[in-house]
């Protein structure tokens, strides 16, 4: 492709460069403004800048990796309602064999996890669960947490629903999602046990003794029991579990019947005493209450008496017969939760399975999505407020930003001097693909990477052979993902992963940007490596 015009040129690079740095940097002093609004912002300028036309912004929005986006939230705030990620924590200390083996679990549970569910929902979901098991066994929170978001990382490679770069990579290149996971399963699976063995390495001694602290252990209460454990997170789809406050809100409302007493309610003591008493101690707490009416002799105060006893007495045979209804609508209650957990779990893997069949991926997930909200038959808006709108704003300016740097022609004019030593018909020239994405993901982020390179990889192996093209398209879904690894700033299951522990209260961590580079850079590099062999088409 030919450059553009100078000045079409230099104002695109600009718009570009405000872009990226507002991406990799959101707090930057000269203008916080954050990464949703920076991406606006860049597309805004492309266009003022007349790099490209509006219709031209328009139509480089990409809907249905959008609709892909948006309907994978949706399911997963409904899963989250569903404690599905409440019982993977409860995976993670089950009959736990001391602190290797809980990291193994955590390695295997976040890779499993993110690759259906998504890296950024379930760091997001998982690290107070691990920082507060770590606590617990009075265990150094900094190789969990390591492992919590390096896992997350490779294991959502192996999808194309696992991260927002890989559904980019399954809408563009068309590759049906069970020979999506097909070629990289095996990366995915020898990865995670790559990268759980670098762990064990280098923190081998920190896990076999316990880590002595300053502080006094926390002494877990049975109320407070990590299995209980509700979610408080920060930042992605803002999840929050509300099965249990909505059944205990029924309890209450169903403990508030009662029927008329002398004085028109009844109180808790009143209460238990009818539900204990005996039938003398009913005429006794009777006559008491006979003692409170305004002494007479008249025979008409003798008769009201005479009618609050009887009243009294069958309103204790009312209640007897109203506790036993609330036995029933508890047993009633506790069993329309359940059925509907399996209901949301069915439609779950029905997603998942249409998936497998090759239907369309984004109407899919859109179905699913409105599937769960007629299940749940009840105002649908508390659940989709949880949907992460400013992640899906940001995808809008991207795509525009990097369709306007696009028609500059610099990167095309970049990959047409890197093509002949980045053939992947050539072991060299994939380590060398390899090499560029790693670096490029990690300087301008893993999505617009993708978006700036894929077109151009595919389009290179596709004059090799199809096979090659599928081929190109999975090395740079593999990765763009596994690069993330590198640093703390390489994607943002990473930084939710340091945000949530720094947050996290009562069972804080710190986890520095120097810590985790000194683990990522021969995990990247390694798993990479080995991964790259193993992807197959």
């Amino acid at each position: 492709m030919v450059l553009a015009p100078s000045i079409k040129v230099v104002l695109g690079c600009l718009a570009f460069g405000i872009f990226w740095v507002l991406a990799v940097f959101p707090a930057v002093p000269f203008m916080p403004i954050g990464r949703t609004a920076g991406s606006l912002l860049g597309a805004m300028l492309m266009v003022l800048f007349q790099v490209i036309t509006p219709d031209q912004a328009f139509e480089a929005i990409d809907l249905p990796i959008l609709g892909l986006l948006f309907g994978t939230m949706v399911v997963s705030v409904y899963l989250e309602r569903a404690d599905m990620f409440k019982y993977l924590g409860k995976l993670l200390s089950w009959k736990s064999q001391g602190s290797k083996d809980l990291l193994c679990r955590i390695c295997l549970v976040a890779a499993i996890s993110s690759a259906f569910f998504t890296n950024d929902t379930s760091c997001v979901v998982l690290t107070e669960f691990v920082l507060k098991i770590a606590r617990q066994q009075n265990l150094p929170p900094h190789p969990f947490l390591l492992a919590l978001a390096s896992s997350a990382n490779i294991g959502s490679a192996a999808t194309p629903i696992g991260n927002p770069q890989n559904l980019v990579i399954a809408v563009q290149s068309k590759i049906p999602f069970g020979e999506f996971l097909f070629g990289i399963a095996a990366s995915m699976v020898v990865g995670i046990c790559v990268n759980a063995s670098i762990l064990l390495c280098m923190f081998w001694k920190l896990l076999s003794a316990q880590k002595d602290e300053e502080e006094p252990p926390v002494e877990v209460t049975p109320e407070e029991d990590v299995n209980s454990h509700r979610f408080s997170p920060a930042t992605m789809s803002h999840l929050t579990s509300q099965n249990s406050h909505e059944f205990n809100a029924y309890l209450e409302a169903m403990s508030i019947h009662s029927s008329p007493s002398v004085n028109g309610h009844i109180d808790n003591n009143t209460l238990r005493n009818r539900v204990g008493g005996s039938g003398d101690n009913e005429i006794h707490r009777d006559e008491n209450v006979s003692k409170d009416v305004t002494d007479s002799g008249s025979s008409q105060k003798k008769d009201e008496r005479l009618v609050s006893r009887v009243s009294s007495t069958h309103g204790f045979m009312g209640r007897s017969s109203d506790l036993g209804l609330e036995d029933i609508d508890e047993k009633s209650a506790k069993w329309k939760i359940i059925l509907w957990k399996v209901g949301v779990y069915t439609i779950t893997v029905g997603m998942l399975v249409s998936f497998l069949m090759g239907l369309n991926m984004s109407w899919t997930a859109i179905t699913a999505a409105l599937a769960l909200v007629i299940l749940d038959f009840k105002d649908a808006r508390p659940c989709l407020e949880k949907v992460s709108y400013s992640l899906l704003v940001f995808f809008c300016g991207m795509f525009v930003t990097v369709e306007g740097f696009n028609r500059t022609g610099i990167p095309s004019a970049v990959w047409d001097f890197m093509e002949p030593y980045a053939r992947i018909d050539h072991i060299s020239g994939v380590a060398i693909l390899g090499v560029v994405i790693v670096v490029l993901s990690n300087l301008a982020s893993n999505v617009p990477t993708v978006l700036l390179l894929g077109g151009r990889v595919a389009a290179a192996a596709a004059s090799i052979s199809p096979e090659k093209e599928k081929k190109a398209w999975l090395i740079l879904a593999w990765v763009s993902t596994v690069a993330g690894n590198l640093s703390l700033l390489g994607s943002a299951a990473n930084l939710i992963v340091c945000e949530q522990a720094r947050r996290a209260q009562h069972f804080g961590y710190n986890l520095t940007f120097w810590a985790h580079l000194k683990f990522g850079v021969p995990s990247t590099i390694i798993v990479t490596a080995i991964g790259l062999i193993l992807i197959r088409t």
